[in-house]
């Protein structure tokens, strides 16, 4: 298994900075790894970010969780996949997903659950979190990786009246996991396809 050979795109749309500060944690995380990340913010995808898109071994999705579900603009971005969709361009690529709300909950895994359909959608196999939930022991702390208990993917959550600044240690390192567990699973992949 090799990550230097493996690219993990992150496909992702920040309303207010917060969502932004998960995807640099996510990439953080894959460059640790070995790997190379490469930011797509989805509001205004170049033809070269598509490109970049469709070379990927990996596209890491994130949005904030707004209304029970992700963002708008996150929404515009999947359905203009339809075409990839159709043809079947990110078969066999890996994916996840990364949310962020005001509240604890806030719906964070309905937005996460819809990014794994997305990606059913597409054809790509989904990487979990693989993480035990933190901060549920009176020995814990909200300082916990996954301090939220969330499974699916990473989800954060910030004070609606507090800055992309505030963004939890914690959640942005609960990122920083899923974007080196994205890039290990993804090298893993393509070297078992490589040889099957």
């Amino acid at each position: 298994m090799n990550t230097a050979d493996t690219t993990v795109a992150i496909a992702y749309h920040s309303g207010y900075g917060h969502t932004a500060v998960l995807a640099e944690a996510v990439a953080d995380g894959v460059a640790d790894a070995g790997a190379t990340a490469v930011p797509v913010p989805v509001e205004s995808v170049t033809p070269e970010q598509w490109e970049a898109l469709d070379a990927a071994d990996a596209i890491v999705f994130g949005a904030p969780t707004y209304l029970g579900t992700a963002s708008g603009a996150f929404h515009t971005f999947a359905e203009s996949t339809s075409r990839r969709w159709a043809d079947r361009v990110w078969t066999d690529k890996v994916a996840a997903g990364f949310t962020i709300s005001g509240s604890m909950s806030g719906d964070k895994l309905h937005t996460l659950q819809y990014f794994s359909l997305f990606a059913a959608q597409h054809g790509m196999h989904w990487v979990n979190l693989d993480l035990l939930p933190g901060w549920s022991a009176s020995t814990a702390s909200e300082h916990d990786l996954n301090r939220l208990g969330i499974t699916l993917g990473a989800g954060a959550q910030t004070d609606t009246d507090r800055g992309a600044e505030d963004v939890s240690k914690a959640d942005a390192q609960t990122a920083f996991h899923l974007g080196a567990r994205v890039a290990r699973v993804a090298a893993a992949l393509t070297t078992a396809q490589e040889h099957a």
